[in-house]
């Protein structure tokens, strides 16, 4: 082979392989359509997790945020240019994405997903000013003390008491076991509120079990279990975790009402379990058949984009995006992250997908909770 030859050749594959990092890096820039005439351009960064151990979270969310997105796009008033980033569900990687983006001086930053990773970097955007909006952040606390932290989702010591509060009118249980794990920063929020909630509702406790998130064994915790013969169980986990507990729990006939945390709201639980997931209550704002033209106008075209139905990670993914819009319009600029933060801190009754949301000068929204059952291997509105 001719120099000149084995050049052009060297060249072709330094391109293609340049194409294909490009094509497959954890992150970076987003391609964005042209801006319509008179859109103000907002620059935002989405730190999501659509790769680890909870990108079924992250996926859900990025489904939400995406659509959004071209819907804003298309309005011709603000013209979103995107900056995503993988946190892969790692604090440390998360720390490392929000540097980035303040760097980059984003307007806005959607995400992280976890609490953990959340609560890492509060001190760093909140030095930096910039809003950011956590979608499915419900650990306690994580929003207080900041003036630039916001979240669309409400926390667990407000959906777990509307869970066990819910529940115990309608099953009327009496005595209860809780599972949870205890090397997880949201689950053990999850489980000091579940703890509170049932005693508050005059239920007893009469076992408590800890196992660790990536356990796949928990015939220990309950063979423990078992012999009390509780009237309803609680498990603080994860859909993966949690779905290896339900399948055993049915498989030792442990039939009992389950009522789960935020994590369980994702449909990759009955995806896992089966039919081990029925008889499963969880508390949400977002419901797919809630009766609200927004919400099923969302459902439908939801559905025709991804041939499936929205979860709660997609649904407040969706509504972040119209969050960060509506404070952008309010605030009259899409660069200025001190009158940003001021609009999105006063909204008040924003229709959204989930119902109607107010903020009133906090982290955290006022929304509407509703109980789920799962049923068929789905959620719906427990009756």
């Amino acid at each position: 082979m001719s120099m000149g030859k084995w050049m052009k050749k060297a060249a072709l594959a330094l391109m293609v392989a340049g194409a294909v990092f490009a094509v497959s890096g954890c992150g970076g820039e987003k391609a964005s359509s042209k801006p319509m005439e008179g859109a103000k351009v907002a620059k935002i960064g989405f730190a999501t997790a659509s790769t680890g151990p909870v990108a079924a979270y992250g996926l859900g969310e990025k489904e939400g945020f995406d659509m959004a997105v071209e819907e804003i796009n298309k309005g011709g008033k603000i013209h979103f240019e995107v900056n995503e980033m993988d946190t892969k569900g790692q604090v440390s990687q998360a720390v490392n994405v929000i540097r980035k983006m303040i760097s980059q001086k984003e307007a806005v930053i959607v995400g992280p997903v976890l609490s953990s990773e959340y609560k890492a970097i509060g001190n760093l955007v909140e030095q930096a000013k910039i809003p950011t909006i956590g979608v499915a952040v419900t650990a306690e606390g994580v929003t207080d003390g900041y003036d630039y932290l916001f979240r669309v989702c409400v926390p667990e010591s407000e959906n777990i008491p509307n869970t066990v509060k819910k529940t115990h009118q309608k099953l009327g249980y009496k005595t209860a076991a809780i599972l949870y794990s205890s090397n997880n920063e949201h689950q053990v929020s999850a489980y000091k509120v579940f703890k509170r909630s049932l005693e508050a509702e005059g239920v007893e406790i009469i076992a408590t079990e800890t196992f660790a998130d990536k356990d796949t064994d928990f015939s220990a915790q309950l063979t423990k279990i078992q012999p009390l013969n509780p009237d309803v169980v609680i498990l603080a986990a994860y859909y993966q975790e949690g779905a290896l507990i339900l399948k055993k729990m049915r498989t030792l006939g442990m039939n009992q009402p389950v009522l789960g945390d935020n994590g369980f709201a994702s449909p990759e639980l009955m995806k896992l379990a089966g039919n081990a997931s029925n008889n499963t209550y969880v508390s949400s704002m977002w419901a797919p058949d809630r009766k609200s033209k927004l919400t099923e106008d969302f459902v439908a075209a939801f559905k025709k984009r991804y041939n499936k139905d929205p979860d709660q990670f997609a649904a407040c993914g969706y509504l972040a995006v119209k969050y960060v819009a509506d404070a952008m319009e309010k605030a009259g600029t899409t660069t200025d992250t001190k009158k940003i933060r001021e609009a999105m801190a006063t909204i008040k009754n924003m229709e959204t997908v989930a119902g109607p949301m107010s903020f009133e000068n906090r982290g955290t929204p006022k929304v509407d909770l509703v109980l789920l059952e799962v049923k068929d291997g789905k959620f719906t509105l427990a009756k």
